[in-house]
């Protein structure tokens, strides 16, 4: 498989991930495409959300998330398994620690988790939404799933609005061709200056006025998804922040 897509998010490829004791409240079910997406709220909503996990895939503190939000909205959410009939990257081999272990991650990126194959996937998934009566449909993503949803909201893009947070990949060239309203929040791990220029970019849209942005310069790559450590009192406030900002953010914008 192709390996020409790279993480260069030094975070991304060292910071390990951290189990939680939380129980998810949804289910698994079959949908569209997929075999396999997690479903949190209610049965049927009037708008819908779609979140992309990190390469962890499915992680007890990023179904949290998706349960959060889901309540306080009343709306359903759904978290496909993009990785299927493959795997999840292994938590085992994060950090890596061997040259192996990185041409892995690399490889994994290049193929499993190849961006343009998840991007078809979302809108293809996206428009099965609308097909099945969601009015409107968000979208958010971690890490690497940041960079398959601000890639899924340009032109001619089926979603309403779009949120990713700690995003890997950061670029201002994806906010340049942005159709819909975008939330970015991201860590001290990501690039400032990236971060800046692409506030600066979406402020300018006519949409601006639904745009939300934070910079969690105390935070690190991952704090909201697989790698948080929701024991650490700093993570869990600044956890429980983002959603509540992403909430704000739907609420608005969809």
């Amino acid at each position: 498989m192709s390996t020409a897509i790279h993480n260069t998010n030094k975070a991304c490829c060292t910071i390990p991930p951290v189990q939680a004791d939380y129980q998810p409240k949804g289910s698994f079910k079959s949908l569209g495409d997929f075999q396999k997406v997690y479903v949190a709220g209610p049965e049927k909503s009037d708008n819908a959300i779609i979140c992309v996990f990190d390469i962890f895939g499915f992680f007890p503190q990023t179904q949290q998330g998706a349960d959060i939000v889901a309540s306080n909205l009343n709306t359903t959410v759904y978290m496909p398994d993009f990785f299927e009939p493959n795997e999840a990257f292994p938590s085992s081999k994060y950090p890596p620690k061997t040259d192996q272990d990185k041409a892995d991650i690399q490889a994994f990126f290049g193929g499993t988790a190849s961006p343009p194959k998840a991007i078809a996937k979302l809108t293809k998934f996206g428009n099965y939404l609308k097909s099945q009566g969601a009015k409107n449909v968000g979208i958010y993503g971690f890490c690497w799933g940041g960079k398959v949803v601000v890639s899924a909201a340009g032109e001619n893009t089926p979603f309403t609005a779009a949120s990713i947070i700690h995003p890997a990949m950061l670029s201002v060239d994806d906010a340049e061709k942005l159709t819909i309203p975008l939330a970015i929040y991201v860590s001290h791990d990501e690039s400032e200056d990236e971060y800046n220029k692409i506030v600066d970019v979406i402020g300018k849209k006519s949409f601006a006025s639904l745009n939300d942005h934070k910079y969690y310069k105390n935070m690190f790559h991952g704090w909201a998804a697989a790698r948080g450590d929701l024991n650490n009192e700093d993570n869990k406030r600044e956890y429980e922040e983002v959603y509540g900002k992403l909430i704000e953010f739907f609420k608005k914008s969809l």
